[in-house]
């Protein structure tokens, strides 16, 4: 079962896992979801913050004969761990690397208690003090939150309540960090729970719109040793994906962790390292574990693309974008 049919690439990934001979389900809370209509079947399921989302997904599993669940966006993840206790493989990390990784005031600061490089960081309640230098400005985020949503880039400190006054958060839900403008790289570090990383596969941003639009593969050795500490300090024991920038010395400086794939683990694939396909099999079938062994230089490019299937088909879910079907 792979959940969030309708975001940018998930689609890709449903083809991907049917090609490779999985049955696939998908899940969204929209009818117009694409990826509902290009699965073996697909359902409706309320938001993954509603009391009636783990409910829905048990269900949907124990008819379906679920052995897994691919879980793609971070509102469902703590609860979507659940399905674990009813014997569905979950691919996901363990439950505390989830939940410190959903709340980056705790994220940076056990980051940087373990030595690991991330931007400075402060409560927007107290801001910096005075005499934080921060050349590039400041960044304004939500402690939870995913994509770009509610992040505001202030030039000085000055400027920092009014983008705080005016961001739509209480300031305790939200931090302010330095501005890191170096190169960005988001991380596919492949794992599952022996622990053992299997691949670390770096992609430097070309483009991003609340996604990864443009990006390329890259050899950067301080880039992977980051992300192997992260593993070493926190015990992820699952897929996750690290969203970095180099300072201004070459250094490594986190500033997020998605306890998930990447939406750009479709890069990953492409690039030799089929981290979905992969640790699925190792999760169901005791499937054999994925080599450090990738083509660097790989550039993806996201589009809008169009899937053709039988009218039959369209309509054997029993949904249709074009009605006010709601998720119960």
């Amino acid at each position: 079962m792979v959940t969030t049919a309708g975001s940018a690439p998930t689609p890709g990934t449903i083809l991907h896992l049917r090609a490779s001979g999985f049955r696939v389900i998908a899940t969204d809370v929209d009818p117009e979801a694409p990826g509902l209509y290009l699965a073996d079947r697909g359902y409706l399921v309320p938001g993954g913050d509603s009391p009636a989302f783990l409910p829905r997904m048990r269900e949907l599993c124990a008819r379906e004969g679920a052995a897994a669940v691919v879980p793609l966006v971070d509102e469902e993840l703590v609860s979507v761990a659940a399905l674990a206790d009813d014997g569905v493989a979950v691919l996901l990390p363990r439950a505390d690397f989830v939940t410190a990784c959903l709340d980056k005031a705790v994220l940076m600061h056990r980051l940087d208690q373990a030595g690991i490089g991330v931007p400075r960081t402060w409560p927007a309640a107290d801001g910096p003090p005075e005499d934080a230098a921060a050349p590039d400005g400041f960044v304004v985020k939500p402690r939870s939150g995913r994509g770009s949503r509610g992040v505001a880039v202030v030039g000085s400190r000055e400027g920092l309540p009014r983008a705080v006054a005016e961001s739509g958060y209480a300031p305790g839900e939200l931090i302010v960090q330095e501005r890191v403008t170096g190169p960005e790289f988001t991380v596919s570090v492949v794992v599952w729970r022996d622990g053992e990383v299997q691949a670390v596969v770096p992609k430097e941003v070309v483009l991003k719109r609340g996604v990864t639009r443009f990006a390329v593969t890259r050899r950067a050795a301080a880039v992977a040793e980051a992300c192997l500490s992260v593993q070493k300090a926190l015990r992820a024991d699952g897929p996750f994906n690290v969203q970095l920038r180099l300072d201004g010395e070459g250094r490594p400086r986190i500033f997020e962790i998605n306890p998930r794939f990447s939406s750009t683990a479709a890069l990953t694939a492409a690039a030799g390292v089929d981290e979905i396909a992969g640790l699925l099999r190792q999760a169901v079938a005791d499937g054999p574990r994925l080599a450090d062994t990738w083509r660097e230089g790989v550039a993806m490019v996201r589009r809008w693309t169009d899937e053709f299937l039988t009218e039959e088909e369209f309509t054997a879910h029993g949904l249709s974008p074009a009605s006010e079907l709601v998720a119960r």
